[in-house]
């Protein structure tokens, strides 16, 4: 079997200091190559564009043009990186548009480096990363966004009222456990009934299910 080219990443991040400590610790990983770093928005949308890397690891508060305006600004694009955005402190509301944006994670800067290439293995895969916390608290921001649905826009995507109300639990950031125990049923019954969910929606990921929850209208199954 042919081996896998490694996953080429482009830093983006206005701390110079930063941004090569960040090159450093990528290069002592075989499985990812730095294609090129930027110093600024308006570089980094340029270079995404003309190196096409895997993914984007791009600071959030970065001066002038934001992470939020790189991500604006390659939304449309056909062929765009999987976008990490490292910061050291975000609204939950601008974590939100981020994902909405196209963004397939949000990493902390003060993350171990363990969880840096967890969380980069994660979305070449093609999954979200979002930190446990980020997640728990997901739902109140995403209430604070998402646009109303009414009653007779809602799609149950063929869920039975149980999974509905899984479904519900899940965008609260909630662990099969803590369902299992809300809804006085197994953690193996909640996990066939996740899984049942996942099949149904066509999502991936529990963050991919709290946004769709979001969107459909679906965050509250009563």
């Amino acid at each position: 079997m042919p081996k896998r080219p490694p996953t080429g990443v482009l830093i983006a991040d206005d701390h110079p200091i930063f941004l090569t400590g960040l090159h450093r610790l990528l290069d002592t990983e075989p499985d990812f190559r730095v294609v090129g770093e930027a110093t600024g928005g308006r570089e980094a949308v340029a270079l995404a564009r003309s190196l096409q890397p895997d993914v984007l690891l791009l600071d959030v508060a970065m001066p002038r043009v934001t992470g939020l305006d790189v991500l604006r600004e390659l939304a449309a694009d056909q062929r765009r990186p999987r976008v990490v955005l490292l910061t050291a402190s975000i609204d939950q509301g601008d974590i939100v548009v981020a994902l909405r944006l196209g963004a397939a994670g949000v990493l902390m800067k003060t993350a171990a480096t363990d969880l840096l290439f967890k969380c980069l293995r994660a979305v070449v895969s093609g999954e979200y990363w979002v930190d446990r916390d980020t997640v728990t608290s997901l739902v109140d921001a995403l209430a604070k966004v998402q646009s109303p649905v009414r009653e007779s826009q809602r799609r149950p995507f063929g869920l039975t009222p149980r999974e509905l109300d899984v479904l519900a639990l899940i965008a609260t950031g909630a662990s099969n456990k803590h369902i299992a125990l809300s809804l006085s049923l197994s953690e193996e019954t909640i996990k066939h009934h996740v899984t049942n969910i996942f099949e149904k929606t066509g999502q991936s990921s529990r963050v991919e299910l709290a946004l769709f929850a979001a969107h459909w209208g679906l965050m509250d199954s009563k």
